[in-house]
């Protein structure tokens, strides 16, 4: 990697993160202009530069690029990459895992790269600067600060090791051209950023009674989950324990989360996600929602939070806005725009047009439909007595994803538009929040980290009242695969169950391989090659302008 190719930067370019009040979520009135001498002076200037590395996480999905979580969805055997006939099949090359599909997108994560590598060099900037702040003795806050840059950097490290294995590794802000690290020294950093986030985020930095205030801050109890997840993560892909993390200290970071966390499940499970719960509630010339949703939404007037609080299921928000632009402003929720179907607007359903991805493979639908989660993971276009454009559609299936699905009310007129949010763009102004770890999660690595039942249990009976599992790995996996679906894990777990993806490619493979879709209006079947996937190993292409660029000191995974 040629950090001066990639355009890395010491200016904190700060996009607000709303951590203040529920009223000021996406308050974008505090940007600076800063520099390396200035930027990390005293305690005020390090809260800034930290919000900058607060906002070089989030570009990496709200700016351009497939986006961790979107490839997720792509990649794993719940949904297809679809999108429109005539598109570019770029994304179905991920789906696939076959580049002969679209042989010139050697350069699909280019984008993805850069912005990791970004946001890695500010979190970079500011850890190497900690001796240099003057903290007033602050000992408190210069813990916490300093906690939640190396735990975003875990993050950004662990998110580019799980798509790519072995990358460049970079600890200090540097325009060296380095080669791959092996994934296991990345581990190293990943495992240390997180027990060095756990020990300084104070407990109380970000109490759960001020969720409202709070949301989107990375906390001790965030890290420790988080700490878990890479865990669990290494130890079944690469299927060996890593020195930097123990089972024990995985134990017992989950376990803490559990013990002292506070947080607590949804009631209902479809109020975790606002396309799940809303209706539309106009009236004349004015729109309004009628809505259960426990998290941050906008009422016509003013920015809700839950109704009342935000969720306690919440243990980590990657936070979104509506000012995004086209001016370098990128701060709003670009992924929920590839999930609208095409052309068309699900007026009875709420669900805006978008760019048709994610189809729903037939075989998630045929092993959910029944389970009581299934309409709040998954909309029905027939059941919504919705008319698709399937003449420009590419892998219609009849079912779309529905988290986080672009919204619009009855009328058709989009939430943007109706409520005049921002730019009104339906690419770049929806706001919705994308959790990256809730408590649910955290209840299942729980079972399965100490080998009980009791989280698998309190995590199914909320749909499933009275009803008991016994302890099995088999009943987590199943567990997890609906009561995650479509929320960017499930992929991931794929991979981690064997090693190197074994299982993944398998699963991947029953589901795809042979299933009927539509593409333009003709009934197709799909395929798939499980040696397609497994000669690289779940892992994502390099993108070939950082090997040109690097002199060919970076190196292509194995099968591209």
């Amino acid at each position: 990697m040629n950090t001066k190719h990639i355009l890395l930067t010491s200016a904190l370019v700060v996009s607000a993160l709303a951590f203040t009040s529920c009223e000021d979520f996406f308050d974008t009135s505090s940007k600076k202009d800063l520099n390396t001498e200035t930027a990390y002076s005293n305690l005020e200037s390090a809260e800034m530069a930290l919000v900058g590395c607060y906002d070089g996480w989030q570009r990496t999905i709200s700016d351009a690029g497939v986006g961790m979580y979107l490839l997720a969805e792509f990649a794993s055997e719940q949904a297809f990459a679809g999108l429109g006939l005539s598109d570019a099949k770029n994304n179905n090359v991920v789906d696939q895992f076959n580049l002969g599909i679209a042989p010139s997108y050697n350069d699909i994560f280019n984008v993805d790269w850069q912005n990791y590598y970004k946001a890695i060099f500010r979190c970079n900037q500011l850890i190497v600067q900690e001796e240099n702040i003057d903290w007033a003795g602050d000992t408190k806050a210069q813990g916490r600060v300093m906690g939640e840059a190396h735990a975003l950097r875990g993050i950004l490290y662990f998110d580019l090791v799980r798509m790519f294995g072995d990358v460049p590794l970079l600890t200090v802000p540097s325009e060296e051209n380095v080669p791959r690290s092996p994934a296991s020294d990345v581990y190293k950093v990943i495992f240390e950023d997180f027990k060095y986030a756990i020990e300084h985020i104070p407990a109380d930095a970000y109490l759960l009674d001020n969720r409202n205030t709070n949301d989107g801050r990375i906390t001790k109890y965030a890290a420790e989950a988080l700490m878990a997840r890479a865990y669990l993560y290494y130890t079944g892909y690469y299927g060996a324990e890593h020195p930097s993390c123990t089972k024990a200290e995985a134990v017992a970071a989950i376990n803490d989360v559990v013990q002292h966390g506070g947080y607590e499940l949804e009631k209902n499970y479809a109020d975790f996600w606002m396309p799940s719960c809303t209706t539309d509630a106009s009236s004349g010339d004015t729109y309004a929602w009628n809505t259960t949703y426990a998290g941050k939404w906008y009422d016509g007037s003013a920015w809700q939070a839950g109704q009342g609080k935000l969720s306690a299921e919440i243990v980590l928000n990657l936070k979104m806005n509506t000012t995004h632009d086209y001016n370098g402003n990128g701060d709003g929720n670009a992924f929920s725009v590839y999930l609208g179907p095409r052309n068309r607007s699900a007026t009875s359903v709420c669900i805006a047009s978008g760019w048709g991805a994610c189809p729903v493979t037939p075989a998630f639908v045929e092993q959910y439909k029944n389970d009581p989660r299934f309409n709040a993971c998954v909309w029905s276009c027939s059941e919504a007595g919705f008319n698709a454009d399937i003449t420009d559609s590419y892998e219609y299936t009849g079912y779309y994803t529905r988290k986080y699905a672009p919204m619009c009310f009855a009328d058709g007129t989009r939430q943007e538009v109706g409520f005049k949010l921002g730019e009104q763009h339906q690419n770049i102004t929806y706001y919705q929040d994308y959790t990256i770890m809730r408590y649910a999660d955290v209840l299942l690595m729980h079972s399965e980290l100490n080998g009980n039942a009791d989280g698998l249990n309190q995590v199914h009976q909320r749909v499933y009242p009275g009803e008991t599992l016994a302890y099995s790995i088999e009943n987590i996996r199943k567990e997890r695969a609906i009561e995650l679906a479509f929320e960017g894990v499930h992929y991931w777990d794929l991979m981690r169950y064997e090693k190197e993806g074994a299982y993944a490619a398998r699963v991947i493979a029953a589901a795809q391989n042979g299933a009927k879709v539509m593409n333009g209006g003709n009934e197709e079947t799909t395929s798939f090659s499980e040696s397609n996937f497994t000669s690289k190993k779940g892992l994502m292409q390099i993108p070939n302008t950082q090997i040109t660029l690097s002199g060919n000191v970076l190196t292509q995974n194995a099968g591209w």
